[in-house]
Formats: structure tokens, sequence, C-alpha cells
């Protein structure tokens, strides 16, 4: 189920104090890397990811296959920094408002 707006809202609220849980570097995503991307979205839900890439193309790019990979929702991308979310659907952590 895709969030609303007034939710996209609320984990912008949540996301702006966070670090970076994983940091994408010159080598590009591996499949460790997304392996890791999954694991930080089951614990957390709500993670920022740090895209080292070279110019804008690329880095939406990855942030693209991020995605896709992933399952999760692009939040915000600030500079080389995206923040997604991915419901955990066993044990949600965060409660969105309707």
């Amino acid at each position: 189920m895709p969030i609303t707006e007034k939710q996209k809202r609320q984990l912008k609220k949540l996301v702006h104090h966070l670090k970076p849980v994983v940091i994408v570097g010159q080598h590009g995503l591996s499949d460790n890397i997304h392996h890791e991307i999954d694991i930080a979205l089951d614990h957390h839900e709500l993670i920022k990811v740090r895209v080292n890439a070279g110019d804008k193309e690329e880095r939406k790019a990855m942030i693209d296959t991020i995605l896709e990979r992933s399952g999760a929702e692009l939040i915000l991308t600030v500079g080389h920094v995206a923040a997604f979310f991915r419901r955990n659907a066993d044990d949600p952590k965060i409660s969105l408002s309707a």
C-alpha cells in the first residue's frame, strides 16, 4: 500500500535526525549492499543511504535500483543521501497516521 503525502511528511520529520546506515561506495551496488539495505529496512523500517556516485544521473539510477530491489518507498533525497521506508509486516516499529 503506497503511503500518503501526510505520512510522507511524518516520515520526513523522523528521518531528519538519522545518520546513514548504509554507504554505497566507489564499487557501486553489489549483492552485499542490497542485502545490508534489506536487513536495515527490516530492522528499522526507515533508513538513510549515502550514495557516493559521480554524477546526478548515476545517483538516480542507483536509487531507482535500490527501490526496485528492496520494495521500499523513497521518502526524500538531499544531495548524496536518500531516505527509504518499508513497512515491516511482522513487527511494525513506526506508527503512521491515517
